[in-house]
């Protein structure tokens, strides 16, 4: 947007788009200003958004998690709010068509960047609370995230691939896996690890590598849950499970005939 002249042309797109109308515009152009364009800027519209927010999805997730403890609630809800999220949720909205931003960063490709895009939204749901409310807020927090939440696995989302591994791998009674550097390549700035997953039971070895120990255990991982998911695909969850112990088979019990041996 070039001139905040355009602001009442354009506004109600947006609003229309948060399913929001604000009863003091001076807070939506506000919460639409970048610190590059001016001392009025958004950041402490920023900060509050970011509680807001936090709480807002902390409470839809309270909602429609109900089996899921506090942990993983966390889990999830760090997840909803990270850069990335909020990036993609501007990104919707097409909230970068609405922001104003000094020339240097116009001409930096500001507009594109997912830390401007994600801190202005968390200024425009800032803005919504102090305009209408945290009620209002909330509801349109819930409009923004129910759609994903329908998209998203909760039991899995945030989880690196070494722990839904390992978490697939006790579902079947099997032994965790075996990680194991077997090569490092390059100069000692710039190293490449390879790390090898074993999963003896099911005789599966993959290969993994990366920048750093972490990051090959991760890669090797991501292979073995595919590797363990198809060896596993057409065997039957009873099947699975038939291989944890049971008590072994007793002999028939014997009553004897105490007239007979009398």
């Amino acid at each position: 947007m070039s001139d905040w002249a355009d602001l009442s042309n354009t506004a109600p797109d947006l609003e229309k788009r948060l399913g929001y109308h604000f009863k003091d515009p001076a807070l939506l152009k506000l919460a639409l200003t970048h610190r590059s364009h001016s001392a009025a800027h958004n950041e402490r519209l920023e900060f509050l958004g970011d509680s807001v927010l936090n709480c807002a999805v902390g409470h839809l997730l309270y909602r429609q998690l109900k089996q899921f403890d506090e942990g993983d609630l966390s889990r999830v809800r760090s997840n909803l709010v990270r850069q990335q999220a909020l990036h993609d949720i501007a990104q919707t909205l097409s909230l970068h068509q609405f922001l104003h931003l000094g020339e240097g960063e116009l001409k930096s490709g500001g507009l594109r960047r997912p830390s401007i895009l994600a801190d202005a939204l968390e200024a425009l749901l800032g803005a919504i609370f102090l305009d209408g409310g945290f009620a209002e807020a909330a509801r349109v927090i819930d409009s923004l995230y129910t759609p994903i939440l329908k998209q998203v696995d909760p039991k899995t989302l945030g989880k690196d691939a070494k722990t839904l591994l390992q978490e697939f791998l006790q579902g079947l009674g099997l032994p965790l896996p075996v990680y194991s550097v077997v090569a490092t390549h390059g100069a000692a700035h710039s190293q490449v690890f390879e790390v090898e997953c074993a999963i003896a039971k099911l005789a599966i070895t993959v290969l993994g590598s990366g920048s750093s120990r972490r990051a090959a255990e991760q890669m090797a991982a991501t292979q073995a849950l595919a590797a363990v998911r198809e060896a596993t695909a057409s065997v039957p969850k009873k099947t699975r499970r038939a291989k944890k112990s049971s008590p072994p088979p007793q002999a028939a019990l014997v009553f004897e005939d105490k007239e007979r041996k009398a």
